[in-house]
Parts: C-alpha cells; structure tokens; sequence
C-alpha cells in the first residue's frame, strides 16, 4: 500500500513553516533559537495533519524538549500510520551566522519502513542513478570505488567530481582523491544536501563521501530511494554507551553495511525548504507580511519530483 499522494502537501507545508519560523534569527548567532522558531512551527503543522505520526529519527530524548523527540506522536490520530524521521534544521550553525545551505527536512515512510538510527556517526557514500545496483562498497578502497564509479558511469576520473566533509578523520580519503586527480568539492557542514546532488546533474557531483551524522544518513536514503540514488552506511560509534542505545533500538550487528533498501522501505515522502540559499533551492523571502519559500517535493510511489513554493501570510 502506497502512501496516500494527498500527503505530500501537506508534508511540504510542515517543512516550510518550520523555515519561516527559523527565519526571524538569521544572522543573530543563537543556536538555541533557531531551534526552537523551527520545532514549534514544525510540530504544530505536523500535528494538524489526518495520521498516526511517530518520530523514529530525531533530535534526541522526551526531556530534550523543545525538540521533535524520537518516539514521539504526532498528527491527529486517525489516518495513516507513519514512521517519521525529522530534522527541522540541517545547519543551525548556517542560520545563526547567515551562511548558505541551511535547510529543513523530513522524510515519511510506512510504518516499520524507515531504519531508526541512533543518534551517532555513520559512513557514508553516495552516488546519483547507476545501471548496477549497489556498485560501490566501503570496504572497498577509495581507489577501486572511483574506478568502478568512472566505468559505470562512462567518464574519466579526472572528470569526477566528489563531495567530502572538510574534517581531519577524512586526510586519507582526501589525499587518496588527490592522487587519483579526482575534483573535490569541500563542505564544512550537513550532508543531506550533497547525497541529494548526486541525483542532479546541475550540481557536478557525482559522489559523496566520508563520515557524517546516522540520521541524516537516513533521510539523505529516503530521498535517493526515490530518485534512483544509491547510498550504503555503516554506523562508527564512539563508546559502549552508544553501542548500548544501538541495541536497545533493536541493532543487533553493529557493524552490518546498510544500503538503501535496507533504510528505507517502500513508498517515501521527502521535503527539504532552504532556510538560507543552498545549491538546490533559494532561501525564505519576506516581502511585507508573506514569506516565500523554495521546498523540493518528493513522493517515490507517485513519480513525483518537484520545486515548489509555498507562500505565507502573518499578521
């Protein structure tokens, strides 16, 4: 069973309200605030909606409050049952200082069909739509997966392009590329953004890789599930601690390769509204009282693929 297609809308509208209400703290360097403007518009909205919401990936615990808590109900009650994964703002750090890329998502499966992932670290690699399935493999080296990515893909490694986040726990992938004459398009924050740009030729990338966050491993896949992407992640925990919580959200192997299908299952919604200016949309607008926002729209099941934007009014 599909997703209802009604619900697209209104996912969207949940995600750009959350980018109007981090919008009145661009630039004004407090974190906590641009939170929080986002979390209350985005909870709101969510919980007007006909379903039986529940949060399997967010922002921490019920006592981390004002955030969208992992386990958390949402919605109406009646409607469909989802399993939810939010993040009402990729780049908090980028609203607080007025910088590029901030962005606010959510992805909606099934229940049952999206990987609750531990809030930790996971490694990551991305690439855009490829005749074979699952071609590339983190135990693979840095060199035999640009290889296999050059002959899949039918372009000379000189001509790739790969994202890395700039972090020192990347100099060996980082100087394995530079050998290789492979381009490099360094990020200082959030990847959810770069995965998605792996799945449109505009942007030049062509694979992303290195270790970032596990959730937002988890909706960069809900987003390449829908459009023909492939990502495999495995998580890198730090401590027992986090090994722990793994296992109490049911991770038996912690150390099992997850590949797209293994994070999300069947049908997705995904939405992500630019806060600020990002390399697949245009930040808010205020004119006056209304506000514009630029989302990508993404239903699997329905075909759909699109920017659209939402406009808004406040007295």
């Amino acid at each position: 069973m599909s997703i209802n297609p009604s619900y697209l809308e209104k996912f969207v509208v949940s995600t750009a309200k959350a980018a109007v209400g981090a919008y009145p703290f661009i630039g004004k360097n407090d974190k906590k605030l641009v939170d929080k403007g986002a979390v209350d518009e985005m909870r709101k909205e969510l919980n007007s909606i006909d379903m039986k919401g529940k949060v399997v990936i967010g922002e921490g615990e019920m006592d981390d409050a004002p955030m969208l808590y992992i386990g958390e109900k949402l919605g109406t009650n009646n409607g469909q049952e989802f399993d939810i994964a939010v993040d009402p703002i990729e780049g908090t750090n980028f609203v607080a200082k007025n910088l590029p890329n901030a962005i606010s998502v959510i992805a909606v499966t099934k229940k049952n069909c999206l990987l609750a992932a531990p809030d930790t670290y996971m490694e990551k690699i991305a690439i855009g739509p490829n005749p074979k399935k699952n071609l590339l493999d983190l135990d693979n080296t840095v060199e035999k997966n640009i290889r296999l990515l050059s002959e899949s893909i039918n372009k000379p490694i000189n001509e790739i392009t790969a994202c890395v986040l700039e972090r020192p726990r990347h100099n060996k992938i980082i100087k394995s590329l530079k050998e290789l004459g492979v381009a490099i398009k360094f990020i200082t924050d959030g990847d959810i953004t770069p995965a998605i740009e792996t799945c449109e030729p505009q942007s030049g990338i062509d694979i992303y890789m290195g270790i970032g966050g596990a959730p937002e491993g988890v909706l960069a896949a809900a987003a390449l599930s829908a459009l023909g992407g492939q990502i495999q992640g495995r998580f890198v925990f730090k401590d027992q601690k986090e090994i722990d919580r793994a296992h109490s959200m049911g991770i038996k192997d912690i150390n099992k390769k997850y590949y797209t299908d293994d994070m999300v299952k069947g049908d997705v919604i995904f939405s992500a509204s630019a806060i600020t200016n990002c390399g697949l949309l245009n930040g808010v607008k205020k004119e006056n009282k209304t506000f514009t926002v630029s989302s990508l729209a993404i239903h699997k099941s329905a075909n759909i693929k699109k920017r659209v934007k939402s406009t808004f009014f406040y007295e």
